[in-house]
């Protein structure tokens, strides 16, 4: 499972990057990318002048250059989708957040242990506390099945979460 970061990875990668892995991400055909480490072998794998994996340091237009010093800054098993910059609505990251504090999941719950959780009673719960809005249930179930399509079920929830 890959390593989470205390920081925000996302403002660590050039647009180029971000845009890349996020394309990755979101092909349909491939299983998508969970670590700096796995984007590494597919750009490499993509790549077709392997010479720009020897570039100077200093080229920071080479995206393998730029990944290779983010894998040395956060390591290989650092999560890719945090480089993507994704971010829950208000609503769902108050569902997030619930689903952190209930006892019942686990102590750091996926994208699909939020999901299981909110058709479970989770979101009817925060309806009836009015935490989030009635209207907001069918809405919040199609965005967290993006989340879902775009990063996998097994995706950590806690990075999604928007603080503002």
């Amino acid at each position: 499972m890959p390593i989470r970061h205390s920081m925000d990875a996302s403002t660590r990668a050039s647009a180029g990057l971000a845009a890349l892995i996020e394309k990755l991400v979101n092909d349909p055909d491939r299983e998508p990318p969970e670590s700096l480490g796995e984007v590494r072998e597919l750009l490499r794998a993509k790549s077709r002048d392997r010479q720009t994996e020897f570039l100077h340091p200093q080229d920071r237009e080479s995206l393998l250059v730029e990944l290779d010093g983010l894998i040395e800054e956060l390591g290989e098993e650092a999560a890719s989708y945090e480089l993507v910059g994704a971010k829950a609505g208000e609503a769902l990251s108050r569902v997030i957040e619930a689903a952190m504090d209930d006892t019942a999941l686990p102590e750091e719950p996926t994208l699909g242990a939020v999901r299981e959780a909110m058709l479970g009673g989770l979101a009817a719960r925060l309806v009836g506390d009015g935490a989030i809005d009635e209207d907001d249930d069918a809405a919040l179930l199609a965005e967290i099945d993006e989340l879902i399509r775009r990063f996998g079920a097994n995706a950590p929830a806690e990075p999604f979460v928007r603080f503002e």
